[in-house]
């Protein structure tokens, strides 16, 4: 079966509010959930594409002084 997730994953959030969003996000990281990782990848994704060449830096070291 193939299952296209980015979209899935766009079509659970599209009515979401900004409050149910950051709460899916928390859950997900607090959980430490294997299954929610495509998730997030999908949400950096979005974050990515709509980030400022300046904001990108900004994720990349923020993603730096995580590791």
């Amino acid at each position: 079966m193939n299952i296209d997730i980015r979209r899935s994953i766009k079509e659970n959030f599209k009515d979401s509010s900004n409050e149910e969003i950051i709460e899916s996000i928390e859950s997900a990281i607090s959980d430490a959930d294997e299954i929610t990782l495509p998730g997030l990848g999908v949400f950096l994704e979005i974050l990515w594409k709509y980030s400022t060449s300046d904001e990108k830096k900004s994720i990349v070291d923020k993603i730096k002084k995580g590791l």
